[in-house]
């Protein structure tokens, strides 16, 4: 490959043509204009789900650490907003996100345990706490003893009213696989509270 100099390109132009204002100038503007609407769509989103990611957060294990999830979840879509093909589903790739994080962060919590000496259990943030009420409570802790994959299928079918496909592709199963940990999780769950009261 062969390098032109500028004023070999210029001889190549056309002597009649010229850059048209609107072509060059309005391109920072519309940069502008993007990043703000991209700004207040996120900044609505948060307003409207961060509370109820949160809590997601909460039942699916994240614990003191759910308002920590939600922030990364919302810092990760305002990096890839613009590989969204849809701002409408926006709601539902945070949804994702919330349980991707909060999965990646049990999954380093095993092995950290595994290899630390005994420490301590993590107090629940007082935000958590009052996310739940009393009678919550049982069926939280219930819920934090079964399988990841039960407590997710749960969680979004009876917590945030998924439909099954919905459900199959945010944790990326078919929607039998969805029934069955569906199935397997409540029946675990009514046999845990049945031994608590």
């Amino acid at each position: 490959m062969t390098f032109r100099r500028p004023e070999a390109i210029r001889q190549r132009t056309p002597a009649t043509w010229t850059p048209s204002p609107t072509a060059v100038e309005p391109m920072p503007a519309v940069l502008g204009l993007r990043h703000a609407e991209r700004e207040a769509a996120i900044t609505r989103l948060f307003e409207t789900h961060a509370a109820q990611f949160t809590r997601l957060a909460a039942l699916l294990g994240a614990g003191a650490e759910a308002e920590d999830v939600v922030a990364d979840a919302f810092c990760d879509l305002h990096r890839r907003w613009g590989r969204l093909r849809n701002p409408d589903a926006a709601p539902a790739y945070l949804r994702s996100a919330v349980r991707n994080l909060v999965r990646m962060r049990l999954r380093h919590q095993k092995v950290v345990q595994r290899h630390a000496p005994e420490q301590p259990q993590d107090a629940s943030s007082a935000e958590s706490e009052i996310i739940l009420r009393e009678d919550q409570q049982d069926v939280v802790c219930a819920l934090r003893e079964l399988p990841s994959r039960q407590r997710e299928a749960l969680v979004l079918r009876y917590w945030l009213d998924l439909r099954e496909a919905e459900i199959a592709q945010a944790m990326g199963i078919s929607a039998g696989s969805v029934k069955v940990h569906t199935s397997r999780g409540m029946a675990a769950l009514t046999k845990a509270l049945r031994g608590t009261r």
